[in-house]
């Protein structure tokens, strides 16, 4: 298994696999690393800041080679874009965060890979079970339950002020006195 909290020589991963060792995919593997989870722009962004001047589709194009050689594994939440990581093979799951997009890793529920098995395999040989669970994280609970605290004193402070204040008067009588017809 392989993990970005673990050591990950990105050197070693790529002669393994038989890549040839670039700086753009040194980059790649290190922002991988580095950032767990990151869309392909978030991982262009991390190795602009290493390399200088890399272009996206040199990016794409190194993490479709990590991809398809077993280094990063790529991982694809509904409604989200694409995000990539280096713990491969161990058919761990995610949690992603409706609130702020956060995605974090969760070990397989019970067992070996794969964890979870179809009642019906329909002829395919399964060697691995993709789970997004789905929720809100600490955070955006917190975010909302302080929100909806203060959503409570503001609505509870303009019953208090109507209860207390005299109406307001109409545009029309107040923009043309007492006796104006009304707009229509």
């Amino acid at each position: 298994m392989r993990d970005g909290e673990h050591d990950f020589d990105p050197r070693a991963q790529l002669r393994a696999v038989g890549l040839r060792i670039t700086a753009p995919r040194l980059a790649v593997l290190d922002a991988v690393t580095a950032q767990p989870h990151s869309d392909a722009d978030s991982v262009a962004a991390l190795v602009r800041q290493q390399l200088g001047s890399v272009s996206t589709q040199a990016v794409y194009d190194v993490l479709k080679a990590c991809v398809n050689a077993g280094l990063l594994r790529r991982i694809e939440p509904a409604g989200s874009p694409a995000r990539f990581e280096t713990r491969t093979g161990d058919n761990h799951h995610h949690l992603v965060c409706r609130g702020c997009g956060k995605v974090v890793d969760v070990d397989c529920v019970v067992g070996q890979a794969p964890c979870l098995e179809p009642s019906d395999n329909q002829g395919f040989e399964i060697d691995e079970a993709e789970v997004v669970f789905w929720g809100r994280c600490e955070d955006c609970l917190k975010n909302a339950a302080e929100s909806d605290t203060a959503s409570d004193t503001v609505s509870q402070n303009r019953i208090d002020a109507s209860r207390t204040s005299e109406p307001a008067p109409s545009h029309a009588a107040h923009a043309f006195g007492s006796d104006a017809a009304p707009l229509l």
